[in-house]
Order: structure tokens, then sequence, then C-alpha cells
């Protein structure tokens, strides 16, 4: 594995990060080819992308890698949501969008309009995590059931002894991503199957609002990306679903269903194609997505996945 000197937390604390390195000396050249760059000349210019806030640990790690690899290239990476950063997408704002869904039809629909072709990439497999407080001390296991019964608005009050008589007969109190947020879409699609969600959540787009809110309450259950719980997994306590655990493993191999997806960037051709700073952040981006994955707490793709991009990115010279 490579010597990845980024660390979890300051990559996550972060909405939005712009890194510019000042000059290395003669390190930069072994330190590029230690970390995989494929392109073995100093690069200039900058590039911009946006999106998703799950994706944002993974990208922003691999941003402040790439600056001490290409000083002479500027990086913004923003973080908006899923939904927020096609917005920009579409809008010619930026390079490339990470994703923690796939692309809906109404966006693809909006990218023709504008005149933009793209490609996606996958980056890495995330497990979405349901947690609770380290002082909750009732909740081990929910079902799918559970969950629906629990987030589904119902005009009713939600007791956590609705779901279980032996639990607390006190109100649940919600956490969970903002509107804009790919995971509360992958939420609403395979737990609440397009119903309202509980209309007393406290919603936001900043994951880490979510922990500092669960950390603090007992009746307190929210839903955020793996990475998010595992740099936080001393206070917080992940819930099994069905059963079964989020861990790299059961991610992996899709055991921890139906709460396993896919993590995307979607990239302009246009970009790529003339931007050369573009081309190599994306192409050392797609390089390095795995180790980065593992590095900050996701699940790192086969490795066939990742030539399978390289080669889509050439593709588009």
């Amino acid at each position: 594995m490579k010597n990845w000197k980024f660390k979890m937390a300051s990559t996550i604390l972060g909405s939005t990060m712009l890194l510019a390195a000042c000059g290395g000396g003669t390190d930069e050249g072994s330190q590029a080819e230690e970390n995989g760059s494929a392109t073995a000349g100093e690069v200039e210019g900058s590039v911009s992308g946006d999106g998703s806030s799950t994706v944002a640990p993974i990208m922003e790690g691999i941003v402040e890698e790439y600056a001490a690899v290409q000083p002479g290239v500027q990086v913004t990476v923003g973080v908006s949501g899923t939904g927020g950063g096609f917005e920009k997408f579409m809008q010619g704002e930026t390079d490339f969008s990470n994703a923690s869904r796939p692309i809906k039809e109404e966006e693809i629909a909006s990218l023709e309009e504008a005149g933009i072709d793209y490609t996606e990439f996958l980056l890495a497999y995330d497990g979405l995590s349901v947690v609770v407080s380290q002082e909750n001390d009732w909740v081990e296991d929910l079902t799918v059931e559970d969950l629906k019964k629990l987030w589904v608005e119902d005009g009713t009050t939600k007791k956590w002894s609705d779901i279980n008589p032996e639990w607390p007969d006190e109100e649940v109190v919600f956490y969970a991503p903002g509107t804009d947020s790919g995971t509360f879409d992958y939420f609403n699609e395979v737990i609440l199957e397009d119903e309202d969600l509980v209309s007393s959540a406290t919603l936001s787009e900043d994951d880490n609002t979510l922990v500092q809110g669960i950390q603090a309450d007992p009746n307190a259950i929210g839903f955020f990306g793996y990475a998010y719980y595992v740099a936080n997994k001393d206070t917080l306590k992940v819930v099994k679903i069905g059963g079964v655990e989020p861990t790299n493993e059961t991610i992996e191999s899709g055991e921890y269903a139906p709460l396993s997806r896919p993590l995307f960037t979607y990239v302009s051709n246009a970009s790529v194609k003339e931007n050369e700073a573009a081309y190599d952040f994306i192409e050392y981006a797609i390089d390095n997505a795995g180790e980065m994955a593992e590095a900050v707490g996701y699940v790192a793709l086969p490795e066939e996945e990742y030539e399978k991009g390289l080669a889509d990115l050439e593709a588009l010279k």
C-alpha cells in the first residue's frame, strides 16, 4: 500500500477544500513515481469539482496527495451534495461531479440539453451506515421493515417502544442527510420506497453535523456513509441491519444489503480533452482511488475496475 500521509479527521472536517502545494524540490519526481502518477512531467492549471459529501473523504484525500505530485495544479472540491453537484456540473461550472448514487434520468436530460458529454467512473463501495449514540444500550439490530416504520412520515410521534415494547417509551430523534444528498436519495429508494421521510428529522448536507447530533443524544438515530462511522466509531454505535453489520467484507460481498452501494465521479469529456490539468488529475484520482478509499474507511473496487476506468479515460483523449 502507498504511504498515505492523509489523515481522516482533517478530510472530513472540511466542507470545501482548495489545495495548491508549494514547490517541493527534487523529491517531487520520486514521490510522483511512488504515488503512481502516470504523468512524468509537471502540469499547470486548475481543476474544479463538487458533489457528494460521502465521496468527499476519498476525493479530498486524493487532492491533498496530488498537490505534492503536481504543485502547479490548483484543485478545488466543493461539497454541496450529489444533487447540488450535478446542478453545478449542468451549468458547466465544474470539471467533475462526485456522486453517491447513479445519475438520474432528468439529470441526464439536462446535461444533454446543455450539450455536456460526460463519463461515469466508479471509485469505491460504501455501506450506508445506520448509527445511534453509544449511550443507546437497547438497539443492536433492525430489519428493513423496522427502518421503514421508524423513518416514514405517518403522522405519529415515533417512539422506540413502537419497534420493541421492551425498549424505552421515549421519542426517537432523527438525523438525516439533506435532500440534495445522494445518500438521502438512496435511503429513500431502498428503505422508504419513495414515501416521505419523517418530518421531525434534522437534515444537513454536512455529515459532521449529523455525527455531532447523534453523539449527544441517546435517543437519536441517523445514517450516513460508512467512512463517517469509521471515523467516529469511538463515540457512535453502528446498528446491524437484518443481522449484518457493515464491514469491509460485508460491503464488498453485498451481504450488507440493501445498504451497500457504489460511489462515483462523473467527468466532463470536454474538460479532460481540452484541459491537461483535468486529465492528469482524473487519471491520478482513478489510479489511486482504491487505496485512498481503504485509507479513509471505504472499500476498494477490484483492481480490474480501476484498470477499466483508466482505459475509458484514455479513450477520451
